[in-house]
């Protein structure tokens, strides 16, 4: 077997179907997001950033980056090592404080990014609590998808937000085996949001634990950006609530806030916790700035919806096809790979906006999309350009669009 023929010939199908994937090579500018400096060949150029999940700017917030100074010139660079041996830092410790009484919870567990905390923590709850039926939403992250893959678990899969077809699947299972309903609050691709009351009402119900995945709304709802739980009052109900440091909080890592017990059996038991350098006490330190920050200041997130709301209202009165949904994520539906691609590569090259397609596999084929993102620090003008590009852009490549009274 020729192995280089495979991998080029693997890639130009990919390419042929228009789901080739590109970086673009960006440097964020420092107090200026959502602008940056695009670095093409020996060129550069502005662009403003449209499909950021540092949904809030907070990457950009200058306690938090004052913080990340401090750390580092206190503590260096490294945590020196994993949690166990030499990697847990005071800075590590004061986070998931901060991360357990943002989600009344007893305790909180750090880890390398949002989807190691999902691998990790589903893959040894799974696998670790004997006959362990895990009942996953058809739409859950791969992260999630991963780890009960990896526990070995009896794995049930239940329809999106199907509270029907949950209740029948659990109905199914005996009623003395140990249950792990796994799911998200904010789906990212769609924007469409758990029914987590009723969730829970099922779990109570059939004797079965819950896992609220929370990346997409940690930081953007409820009153001190606990997520959707805390915006419904429903964190109490919950047994697990993972949640990223990556998106609105602006920096890297991921977490569970859970009982002590809990908290502490995946650290015990989790090789993808046991095994892995801690996060740079600088991250720690950073990230428990925003959370502080976000948890007093509700500006960020009330500006930001004002922008979904505008934008949302704009594309409406041009006719550009998006998925309503009631969260801060604006799906504007292509249906088409090469055209998604087309339309992204023309608003970077010609008008300055970047929007990364999403093509499949991340969605199914004819759902190509992209997928927008405002932020409280996009400005009026900056919407302004945004959608007379679409508008442009949609008339250049024949597609439809919708009438008001669909809209």
């Amino acid at each position: 077997m020729s192995y280089e023929a495979y991998f080029q010939e693997r890639l130009a199908r990919l390419k042929d179907e228009g789901n080739y994937r590109v970086f673009t090579d960006l440097m964020r500018q420092r107090g200026a997001f959502p602008k940056a400096t695009r670095f093409k060949e020996s060129e550069t150029g502005d662009v403003t950033v449209w499909c950021s999940n540092d949904y809030l700017g907070m990457g950009q917030h200058p306690a938090v980056l004052a913080a990340m100074h401090d750390a580092l010139d206190t503590c260096g660079a490294g945590a020196g090592g994993t949690r166990n041996i030499s990697g847990t830092t005071h800075h590590h410790v004061l986070l998931e404080q901060e991360l357990a009484d943002l989600h009344g919870k007893e305790a909180a567990l750090l880890f390398t990014s949002g989807y190691v905390s999902n691998w990790a923590a589903l893959g040894t709850l799974a696998s670790e609590i004997p006959g362990c039926i895990v009942f996953s939403d058809s739409l859950n992250h791969a992260s999630m998808i991963e780890g009960i893959r990896h526990s070995r678990a009896q794995k049930v899969i239940w329809k999106h937000n199907d509270l029907a077809d949950l209740e029948m699947k659990l109905a199914a299972a005996p009623a003395d085996a140990p249950k792990l309903i796994a799911f998200e609050s904010v789906y990212s691709m769609d924007g469409d949001i758990a029914p987590i009351a009723e969730i829970c009402d099922l779990a109570d119900r059939y004797g079965a634990m819950t896992y609220l995945d929370e990346v997409h709304a940690v930081g953007m709802y409820g009153p001190r950006g606990g997520g959707i739980a805390e915006q419904e009052g429903l964190m109490h109900r919950l047994t697990v609530i993972e949640g990223t440091l990556g998106k609105a909080f602006g920096v890297v890592g991921g977490y569970i806030a859970a009982s002590a017990a809990l908290c502490d059996f995946v650290r015990s038991f989790a090789s993808g916790f046991i095994f892995t350098t801690a996060l740079p006490p600088a991250v720690a330190a950073g990230a428990a700035a925003s959370v502080r920050h976000l948890k007093a200041s509700a500006s960020e997130r009330r500006l930001q919806h004002q922008r979904v709301a505008e934008l949302r209202a704009r594309l409406d009165e041009i006719g550009i096809p998006h998925i309503k949904n009631p969260s801060h994520i604006i799906p504007v539906m292509v249906g088409d790979p090469v055209k998604c691609k087309y339309i992204s590569d023309l608003l970077l090259d010609r008008f300055g906006i970047y929007i990364q397609p999403i093509n499949y596999p991340t969605v199914p084929k004819g759902t190509e999309r992209l997928r927008i993102t405002p932020s409280p620090v996009h400005s009026a003008e900056d919407i302004d350009r945004l959608v007379s590009a679409l508008a442009e852009l949609w008339s250049a490549c024949q597609l439809a669009r919708r009438p008001m009274a669909a809209q």
